[in-house]
């Protein structure tokens, strides 16, 4: 396994770069994170999640069906058990002239019915248990395949204002917390309600009297239940808002867990996450104190509701309006309508946190893509390669304009270097030239083509770009290799580093290049890293190639095999290289001298050096600090 290498020697150190101008600070996020999906989404929270959360039940609504139709299978089998009960104490044990007597016929048939019933109850309870399984890894997989596609379609611009943590919160979390409201929540609203009704129903037609009874209680419960789960709501919402704000932290703490020990700031950073967990306690135990008089309040009402029952039906017995049968039906149909109230609070309170998550699932989704391909946007060929600013402004989002009019012409097979201070517009001309973010006002042309006359794909596909800090995903180099060709065989990837002249560190790797590259290729050295996306990128064969910062932040002898790199890999195509360091860049064709988001001045080395303009004092400033090193 490789490591980044030490800090280098004084006399080995990396050549000073000509950045001392600073960019601006960003603005201040706001603070709540539904502020930022509200107006990513355009969208303003929609309460009303029903419609939606059934859309998507839609493509499994045939394993819905049957979850529905086994919960109201389990549902006839509870209604006829109070029955064979009656049967048995109305009919199954008989007071004559000579006593009491058991009827054993009624009895061993009411107790066969009652086996059944019990039998049938706990079949279908494991069927209805696989089946809803079954139903919410299809509903949350096709739910967290649509939010991942979606999460990889939506610009950069949007991942510029988001914390990577509040994206991971909605694909996990949240999703995670849909299943109460999305796959239990159909099959159990639906039997409470058939419960409730059918208990009802039942109880006013064996005596209206105690029905009535019922009457006194039911509307105070359900009114309480709406009531309940309004707040709920409202309070779910907030507590899912701070579990954003806890998991967004914790994944930035784990990607810059060395800023942080580096920085010793482990004790503030510490004490910002205990702030954000007292918040989330907070909030989640308003919620449980919220919910806690819930289930002592419908209590109250339900036994003021057997009371009711009791005395009722006490007084219709004694009068022989029902049967001691009737009665003890009575008693369970009354239990069958107050239990589903009770579980249709805490169902409530269950579908309170769903509800709360899947308004931020749908606040994601409503939000698009700011870059979409234009209706008969065309596919990029193979270009020649040049490439033409043309009066180009452009500003990220409503911020102060970086790039200010800008026109510049990069002929076909041309390399051409930009150099200019940090925050003046150098590195933005590669995200529009990418077509990350669209231009405020001009035009980018390719081949004398706009970029948004063509897809983005197929353009991305003629454009390479490495950049200071590239990405490298976990798995082996040739993983990684492969993903600029993945149809390319491992001896066609090797022999690509071969060409560049890669091998001869690539190869020294403890398992050559099936090495793990490790998490973001922590793993490899920042060269070693370096040099696996330059070959990637000479896979890729881009008729245009970007280079930004790629031999910034590496030693002189790691430089040097970058160097000879990338002079193979910018053979024969036009090459734009971005670099603050004036060794990578004195060999180009011409070289673009950026500042304040202006071409100031164009031209090759020699040229620019005798015009004793901003180039010609930045070189030879940076030849007075005596670390110049000719590649």
């Amino acid at each position: 396994m490789s490591h980044p290498p030490p800090a280098p020697a004084a006399t080995s150190a990396p050549a000073p770069t000509l950045a001392q101008a600073q960019a601006p600070a960003p603005a201040p996020a706001p603070d709540r994170d539904l502020d930022i999906e509200e107006e990513l989404s355009r969208t303003r929270l929609d309460r009303q999640v029903l419609k939606r959360v059934m859309e998507l039940l839609w493509p499994v609504r045939r394993l819905l069906l049957a979850v529905l139709l086994v919960e109201l299978v389990v549902v006839a089998s509870v209604f006829v058990r109070p029955w064979f009960l009656g049967q048995v104490i109305d009919h199954g044990i008989v007071r004559g002239p000579g006593g009491i007597t058991i009827a054993w016929g009624v009895v061993i048939a009411m107790a066969a019915g009652l086996t059944i019933a019990w039998l049938v109850r706990f079949g279908l309870g494991g069927l209805h248990h696989w089946l809803t399984g079954r139903l919410a890894v299809r509903a949350l997989g096709d739910l967290r395949r649509t939010l991942f596609n979606h999460v990889q379609s939506l610009s950069v611009r949007y991942f510029d204002r988001t914390r990577a943590g509040r994206v991971v919160s909605r694909v996990d979390r949240d999703v995670e917390a849909l299943q109460p409201l999305v796959v239990n929540g159909a099959p159990e609203l639906l039997g409470a309600v058939v419960r409730c009704l059918g208990a009802g129903i039942l109880l006013a037609c064996l005596d209206w009297r105690l029905f009535g009874a019922l009457a006194l209680v039911a509307p105070v419960m359900f009114m309480a239940m709406i009531a309940f789960n309004r707040l709920g709501i409202r309070i779910w919402g907030k507590v899912a808002e701070h579990k954003s704000r806890v998991t967004a932290h914790l994944v930035e703490t784990v990607h810059g867990v060395k800023v942080v020990q580096q920085c010793t700031d482990e004790e503030p950073n510490r004490a910002a996450y205990g702030t954000l967990l007292s918040q989330l306690d907070r909030t989640s135990n308003r919620g449980a104190w919220a919910w806690a008089w819930f289930a002592p309040f419908t209590g109250i009402l339900t036994v003021s509701g057997y009371v009711t029952l009791l005395i009722v039906g006490a007084h219709d017995l004694a009068t022989g309006s029902i049967t001691a049968g009737q009665l003890a039906c009575a008693v369970f149909y009354v239990n069958l309508f107050l239990g589903p109230v009770q579980e249709l609070g805490e169902l409530f309170e269950r579908f309170s946190a769903g509800a709360a998550s899947a308004q931020r699932i749908f606040l994601l989704l409503d939000t698009p893509a700011e870059v979409v391909d234009q209706p008969g946007a065309g596919v990029l060929s193979r270009p020649r390669g040049e490439v033409v600013f043309d009066h180009v402004r452009f500003a990220y989002g409503d911020g102060p304009t970086v790039l200010h009019d800008l026109s510049l012409t990069i002929h076909a097979g041309e390399t051409l270097a930009i150099v200019g201070p940090t925050g003046h517009g150098k590195s933005t001309l590669v995200q529009l030239l990418a077509r990350f973010y669209d231009l405020k006002a001009g035009a980018i042309r390719i081949d004398g083509t706009d970029l948004r006359a063509v897809t983005q794909a197929s353009l991305r596909r003629q454009i390479g770009v490495v950049l200071q800090d590239n990405v490298l995903f976990s798995g082996t180099i040739l993983d990684n290799l492969r993903l600029a060709r993945p149809e390319a065989k491992d001896d066609e990837l090797i022999q690509a580093a071969r060409d560049l002249g890669a091998d001869e560190v690539l190869e020294r790797l403890p398992d050559s290049y099936r090495t793990e590259v490790g998490v973001s290729g922590n793993r490899l050295s920042h060269g070693q890293r370096q040099l696996v996306c330059l070959v990637r990128a000479h896979l890729a064969d881009p008729a245009v190639l970007v280079l930004d910062e790629a031999t910034s932040a590496v030693d002189i002898h790691t430089e040097g095999r970058i160097q000879r790199a990338l002079r193979r890999i910018c053979a024969g195509r036009t090459s734009i290289i971005i670099a603050h360091r004036l060794a990578t860049i004195r060999d180009a064709d011409r070289i673009a001298v950026i500042r304040d988001g202006r071409l100031v001045e164009l031209g090759p080395h020699e040229n620019l050096i005798r015009a004793g303009g901003t180039y010609a004092d930045l070189y030879r400033a940076y030849e007075r600090a005596g670390t110049f090193h000719p590649t």
